[in-house]
């Protein structure tokens, strides 16, 4: 089933009673979620993600705008007649309740034609147990599981009246690291096998980027950017987005086009095909850790020419596959910037040297409007 918004905006009243203006969580979302696919909400702290889904699940009341689901207008409707399962950040799952009764407890409470016979909800809850790979644990209790099987459960308890949109609220947040990408990994293979439409909503851009279809990627209540995650980190459509997708994060100087040259500081970092026929400006320009190409000769030197760019260097961290190359430069965005590079573990590199030189690989490298911030080229 498709999710459409039609201009969703959700305000809220001001907490500070000086400042008469109201809180926009939800800004004028006006967008589609494909049937069966797992679209991801990712922003940091206060964008508005969890917001957008409980106005989507009916826990809030838009101040404006439609939702549908397919085309069913649901804004009016509440939230226990959407069809709708929910996971929450905390799990919420009864301690006094074993997992299979915590699990059937959304069945108890169906009425009238819906209203099933003892046996099939536990029928029904078998299902989702398996779904989910639990079904080893139907009498235990939550406190004699670990994080990540109460995470299924409450997975579980979400599909066992298989609803039309499943929604998961910082699912991954309490666990640790290792666990997080086996359940993620879970996520996605439930996704895949119940064909449900999910919106899953992170902080946590590796997250969002390993297991959904689209990320939507917002600030302050807006939309940047929404798209396939690939496109979308290898296509920035504006700084914001192109610093909070990268692992590593993306390295960030100022710049300028001069005379069909793009510069940081007085290093033509790409040819003139680059940036011809753009205006002289100051600009911000991103270059993604991996677009760092290292030039190993002296001084950067092979072939009669050094490197394009080069940096102080501060430190030389080894990860096994990879190497990462700590550097500094005057031209960073932000200054005393440590910048980091990404290259392959088999280059070599002199500890004692003072600069490292390195070439560029131009899909790497965005240039960016010093003034609205968007991409330019």
């Amino acid at each position: 089933m498709k999710i459409r918004f039609e201009g969703l905006t959700k305000r809220f009243p001001n907490r500070n009673k000086k400042i008469k203006a109201e809180v926009v969580a939800v800004d004028h979302f006006t967008f589609e979620i494909p049937d069966g696919k797992l679209v991801g909400l990712l922003g940091p702290s206060g964008c508005g993600k969890s917001t957008a889904l409980n106005l989507i699940c009916g826990l809030e009341t838009p101040t404006e705008g439609r939702i549908f689901f397919d085309e069913d207008d649901v804004t009016d409707i509440p939230a226990e007649s959407r069809g709708v399962g929910m996971v929450f950040q905390s799990y919420a799952l009864y301690p006094h309740l074993n997992v299979r009764k915590n699990i059937m407890f959304p069945l108890q409470n169906l009425k009238g034609e819906q209203k099933l016979t003892k046996e099939q909800m536990e029928s029904k809850a078998m299902e989702a147990a398996r779904i989910v790979q639990i079904e080893e644990l139907m009498d235990r209790k939550p406190n004699e599981m670990s994080g990540g099987q109460q995470q299924r459960v409450a997975i579980a308890r979400a599909l066992v009246k298989m609803p039309r949109v499943l929604l998961l609220d910082e699912p991954l947040s309490n666990l640790d690291a290792r666990l997080r990408i086996q359940t993620r990994e879970e996520i996605k293979r439930i996704q895949n096998e119940t064909k449900i439409t999910t919106v899953f909503v992170t902080h946590d851009q590796e997250e969002a980027m390993s297991i959904s279809d689209l990320i939507v990627v917002m600030k302050d209540g807006a939309i940047h950017q929404i798209g396939k995650p690939q496109e979308v980190y290898d296509q920035p459509a504006n700084l914001f987005v192109a610093k909070f997708l990268g692992t590593p994060p993306i390295n960030v100087f100022t710049g300028r086009i001069e005379g069909g040259k793009l510069l940081i500081g007085d290093e033509e970092i790409l040819g003139k095909d680059y940036v011809k026929d753009t205006p002289d400006q100051e600009v911000y320009i991103g270059i993604r850790p991996e677009g760092f190409v290292l030039r190993e000769g002296k001084d950067g030197a092979l072939d009669g020419k050094a490197g394009v760019f080069s940096g102080k260097l501060l430190a030389i961290e080894v990860m096994g596959r990879d190497t990462s190359v700590v550097f500094s430069h005057g031209s960073s965005e932000i200054e005393g910037t440590r910048h980091r590079a990404i290259v392959s573990s088999d280059n070599r590199i002199d500890p004692d040297s003072e600069k490292v030189f390195f070439d560029l690989n131009p899909k790497k490298v965005f240039v960016f409007s010093k003034e609205s911030q968007e991409r330019l080229l």
